[in-house]
């Protein structure tokens, strides 16, 4: 078996390697703690913007309360993009049901005929199985006992995956008196021209995947600040900045978030908690590192 070539270092062995690099460690039994509770690595992610790769070492003035407080800000803000995402999804779920229901079929999700790509239609089906036969929700159980486990479309959308949700909404055929126009109704926006229009299926589809990324991300307690994330959302004609920028970063994905709010109210809510949660760590983080323009606050306030 070969060996891993970097050494194995415990507590006061990492600790002195942040001490090396030029970072202050003003108390040593806090970071301590944080590296046996959050751990090295995690915690090294928040540490790149404020360390010079030329030189490899950190920024003059750089002491590890500043990387503590960039994971508590990085925490608590993936907490609360869970909340409004969370939002987003339970009304995708509500609205998909409601336009699918216009075929008059209960069991229209195993039915070809109203999605676009077949092959797609048998993988999107294949794993909505899966994920029906692991559920153990009382509907489930009620349709596999007294319906011959027949599992109706306002049942089956339930136990979705926001992965499996995304790809069956963009694998929709549009037209006149699709589900896909009446899904639409529930997203439309004001075009340049001040008309208030239906996003296009690749427009709405590109927001549900940006938004269904971030989710996962929030899930699985990845790091959200400093993150490239690569999905790019099919933003606005008014939010559009110029020059476009290289990567995707958190900026675009809650615009995203912003055309998907379920109603005005609950993004209101949220546009005021994230105002201050940026107030609260003010100092602490920079907006670049999150893709955020400088008016960034008029392109997710609603009332600008």
């Amino acid at each position: 078996m070969n060996s891993y070539p970097k050494q194995i270092l415990t507590i006061s062995q990492q600790l002195q390697t942040y001490i090396d690099a030029g970072m202050t460690v003003s108390s040593v039994d806090e970071a301590a703690a944080a590296l046996t509770t959050i751990g090295y690595y995690r915690l090294r992610g928040y540490s790149f913007p404020l360390y010079d790769n030329a030189s490899k070492r950190y920024l003059v003035g750089t002491d590890f309360s500043n990387i503590l407080k960039l994971y508590h800000f990085d925490m608590e803000l993936s907490r609360l993009l869970f909340g409004m995402v969370t939002c987003i999804e339970v009304a995708l779920r509500a609205r998909l049901s409601d336009a699918l229901l216009t075929y008059h079929d209960a069991l229209i999700l195993t039915d070809p005929s109203v999605f676009c790509d077949k092959k797609l239609f048998w993988q999107n089906l294949s794993s909505l199985s899966s994920q029906i036969a692991r559920s153990n929700d009382v509907f489930i159980r009620h349709n596999f006992q007294n319906h011959d486990g027949e599992i109706p479309l306002w049942a089956a959308v339930e136990v979705m995956s926001f992965g499996t949700l995304s790809k069956t909404i963009k694998n929709l055929k549009t037209g006149k008196n699709s589900a896909y126009t009446i899904l639409a109704g529930y997203y439309r926006y004001i075009s340049p021209r001040g008309k208030l229009v239906k996003p296009s299926l690749r427009m709405l589809s590109s927001w549900i995947q940006s938004v269904s990324v971030l989710r996962n991300m929030c899930a699985h307690n990845s790091r959200i600040y400093n993150r490239t994330i690569n999905t790019f959302p099919e933003l606005l004609m008014v939010d559009r900045t110029t020059p476009a920028p290289l990567h995707n970063g958190l900026y675009q994905i809650l615009l995203a978030m912003k055309y998907l709010r379920p109603t005005d109210k609950i993004w209101e809510n949220f546009y005021t908690d994230l105002r201050n949660l940026l107030k609260k760590y003010n100092g602490s983080f920079d907006f670049n590192c999150m893709n955020f323009p400088a008016d960034w606050s008029e392109h997710l306030n609603l009332h600008t």
